[in-house]
């Protein structure tokens, strides 16, 4: 009997890596499949260890909007990578990409670079207490912001994946500074603030929340919370380490007018490689070691391959905006596919979609999925079947119901045709 290499590989990984993988959603768990092992990428396809090649929608969740091994990016990478991989001191392209970031995104003053989103989100909470001199700080069910102690409360993507409420470590004094409000419920967060109003810091939001699936808000929700902060004293933090530049040059807060005092960015800023940052008005950041008095530091914050390859990245971005009609086209005509689909074939599911961010639930709510609480009804069996016909058809989603589909520019119109008949092929197989 011939084993596929990437089972043998997972097998092998087991050994050595807790549970395999180096991030939970990489195990297949909730699928109940076995991993593929990633040998190349190019453009909209991906290839396993064993020869296989799909069209990827993953798109490293979402980075990759321009494709993989996008040609300018990986040459800016090889150029910096001959001068040096780590220096541990400032370089001119860390500048260069701060202003681009501040260019794109007019409500950031001033930005500070960082490794991965997760540091971002941590810092970018500490910054808000020290600036308030509050400590609570108000989340929403089923939005994930990292694997911070102080975010591990009713989070988003993997959490839910693997079933796990919250996580064990998590201290109950760090918990008790989390406070809960339910995604699009605008009345939760009234709740809170008229009890706790004083010692809230920070509302933290997903703009459009991408790890319960593709959630957007709904109308006046992010309007109201950009008032409730300012009527408190509260700072509005947007996390827009998905949606940053992949909504629109100026992300979600561009997409919606809505303003915030920080915004935590990663993934595209790297340009798929591990990076993260956070921004915002200068008062605020003014707070942060060595001008003020919150500390944050990092060996390889500004790592100069990252600042090469995230420069390259999002000043194609701002020079051709006509990039995000293509994405937006592309987008529509898989999602009208989609939903035809489910009418031909009387399957229940609903599709989320934002941009070129996309969910398929499972589900049988009429309408839009628009909380954590109607996200938590999908059938999970079912998206697992499907993910396993799509793969077998060519198609690779995200191993899980609540996660997104991304879309990138190198996507061809083929590459969405072929999905959408891959869908209905599945869709009919699920009935």
């Amino acid at each position: 009997m011939n084993i596929p290499n990437s089972i043998r590989e997972f097998h092998r990984a087991v050994r050595s890596i807790p549970g395999g993988v180096n991030s939970p959603v990489r195990a297949f768990k909730s699928v109940n499949a076995d991993p593929i092992f990633i040998s190349h990428a190019k453009g909209s396809q991906i290839t396993d260890i064993d020869g296989n090649t799909y069209t990827d929608f993953v798109s490293s969740w979402g980075p990759l909007i321009l494709g993989h091994a996008y040609q300018p990016v990986i040459k800016a990478i090889e150029e910096a990578a001959s001068k040096g991989t780590s220096f541990g001191a400032p370089t001119v392209i860390e500048s260069d990409l701060a202003e681009l970031i501040k260019k794109m995104v007019p409500s950031i003053d001033t930005v500070r670079m960082v490794s991965s989103g997760t540091e971002a989100t941590m810092s970018a909470l500490r910054l808000a207490r020290g600036f308030t001199g509050r400590e609570m700080v108000v989340k929403f069910e089923g939005c994930y912001h990292g694997h911070s102690d102080s975010f591990l409360i009713k989070a988003g993507s993997g959490v839910i994946t693997l079933g796990l409420p919250d996580s064990p470590g998590v201290t109950i004094g760090t918990a008790k500074d989390t406070l809960l409000a339910r995604y699009n419920d605008l009345e939760s967060v009234e709740k809170l603030f008229s009890k706790n109003g004083e010692n809230i810091a920070a509302i933290i939001v997903e703009p459009v929340a991408g790890n319960m699936g593709v959630v957007l808000p709904g109308p006046g929700f992010l309007k109201g919370l950009r008032e409730l902060s300012h009527k408190y004293g509260a700072v509005l933090i947007f996390d827009e380490v998905i949606t940053g530049f992949r909504l629109a040059r100026g992300g979600a807060q561009e997409y919606f007018d809505i303003t915030p005092d920080l915004t935590t960015l990663g993934k595209i800023i790297g340009g798929g490689l591990p990076i993260g940052a956070y921004g915002g008005k200068k008062e605020i950041m003014e707070m942060l070691a060595p001008k003020g008095s919150v500390y944050q530091a990092g060996t390889l914050s500004g790592n100069p391959l990252s600042m090469a390859a995230g420069f390259t990245m999002l000043n194609e971005l701002n020079e051709n905006p006509e990039i995000y009609d293509e994405l937006e086209r592309k987008a529509a005509i898989l999602e009208r596919g989609i939903k035809d689909n489910l009418e031909k074939t009387g399957v229940k599911a609903v599709v989320n979609r934002a941009g070129s961010m996309m969910t398929l639930f499972f589900n049988e709510i009429e309408g839009v999925i628009s909380s954590f609480e109607d996200a938590m009804q999908s059938d999970t069996e079912k998206y697992a079947g499907y993910f396993k016909l799509s793969l077998q058809n060519g198609i690779y989603l995200a191993p899980s119901q609540f996660e997104c589909t991304f879309i990138s520019r190198a996507h061809s119109e083929e590459n969405i045709s072929k999905a959408i008949t891959a869908n209905l092929e599945a869709l009919q197989q699920l009935k």
